[in-house]
């Protein structure tokens, strides 16, 4: 039984494709549009809790993804400083239950591979430079325009194009993503041995310092710093400015300044926060992912969320009769209050730091968030 026999989707992020892919499964026909000219490959790499691999094997990915990621137990913190000691071991949550590991890293363009071709093998209709640009409804469809043309007509859009969605301004919500005061710079880089987990730094010129594992012998690092307007430094003085703010930690940082040395590229992004309250649909087109909540990366599960979003909208349209208002009910219950708590956990840790709190329970947060993670969504 599916409530949906067409369904459009504009953007190819991991929320997109995990959309489709089930869809796809389940007979759906899925027409998705990605506005870039080419699939994502570029960035670093990025860090997936165990609620986002439980995801994972749904989709059918996971088997893919464990070979494609590094699987790790746990948190290390190491104080700032040429010796760099560890002064914390940290437990992790299992927020995907025993069967998955409590976090992994991998670089970015292996799951954006990995997806993509697991969404064309499902029978996904992927448009590349194609970007949605408008929208017209009726009570059982929408039409939608991609570049300014009709592209057909569908029982139902899905807006999980990013922060800056499009979808979320043709449908009239205004409640998008505000910067929180910091930005981070992050590059790609090899991983010394010693390496096998997260490991962060508190103190010292930035917020945060850190690295995360993503295969044997990759890894990605990453400076929280005060946002600051970094538009026009170039790729080169971007590479010289994350090299001199990382000379205070020492440990595998000196690793990592020698990749930046020998030319590693490195990149600036601000953190945002915010969560859409309900409803995310307007009619037969609705927001998912980055689209309807964003948040500072402190707890790693962005990426979960917006694919915990796409397993419940296509559960729904896989299980029910209609697209009709008890469908948004159930799926507006099960989503927003736990994107909420992710993004309003997320900002408080990220606050903690730009105040300077000293005494914050920073773990007990964390770990107060991971066991309600535990439960999936």
């Amino acid at each position: 039984m599916n409530a949906v026999r067409s369904v459009a989707i504009a953007g190819a992020g991991v929320a997109g494709l995990a959309t489709g892919i089930q869809l796809a499964r389940a007979g759906v026909r899925v027409d998705l549009f990605e506005s870039t000219p080419e699939l994502r490959t570029s960035g670093s790499g990025i860090s997936l809790q165990g609620n986002a691999l439980r995801v994972f094997d749904a989709l059918g990915a996971w088997d893919d993804i464990r070979a494609a990621g590094f699987a790790f137990e746990g948190l290390n913190l190491r104080a700032p400083g040429p010796a760099a000691p560890v002064v914390a071991a940290l437990p992790d949550v299992k927020t995907g239950g025993p069967d998955y590991p409590a976090a992994m890293g991998m670089p970015r363009a292996d799951l954006a591979r990995i997806l993509f071709e697991r969404a064309r093998r499902a029978g996904v209709n992927v448009t590349f430079g194609a970007a949605v640009t408008g929208l017209r409804q009726t009570d059982a469809a929408v039409e939608v325009e991609v570049d300014g043309r009709v592209a057909g007509t569908y029982d139902l859009l899905v807006g999980a194009d990013g922060i800056h969605s499009t979808v979320r301004d043709l449908i009239g919500i205004t409640t998008g993503p505000q910067p929180n005061g910091m930005g981070i710079w992050r590059t790609f880089v090899s991983r010394p041995p010693e390496v096998e987990r997260t490991e962060l730094y508190y103190g010292g010129p930035v917020y945060i310092a850190g690295y995360t594992p993503t295969g044997p012998d990759s890894m990605y690092a990453f400076l929280v710093e005060k946002a600051q307007d970094r538009s026009q430094v170039t790729d080169e003085e971007a590479t010289r400015i994350m090299l001199e703010e990382s000379r205070a930690y020492g440990g595998p940082w000196e690793t990592v300044r020698a990749d930046l040395a020998r030319g590693a590229r490195a990149h600036y992004t601000w953190f945002t926060q915010h969560v859409v309250e309900a409803p995310w649909n307007r009619g037969r087109a609705v927001i998912i992912g980055d689209a309807a909540h964003s948040c500072p990366p402190t707890i790693a599960q962005g990426a979960a969320q917006g694919l915990e979003d796409a397993l419940v909208l296509t559960e729904l349209l896989t299980t029910r009769a209609a697209v009709d208002e008890a469908l948004w009910e159930e799926f507006h219950a099960r989503r927003i209050p736990r994107a909420r708590a992710v993004v309003e956990a997320s900002a408080q840790l990220a606050q903690w730091q730009i105040d300077g709190v000293a005494d914050a329970d920073a773990g007990g947060l964390i770990f107060g968030i991971a066991q309600r993670m535990a439960e999936p969504a």
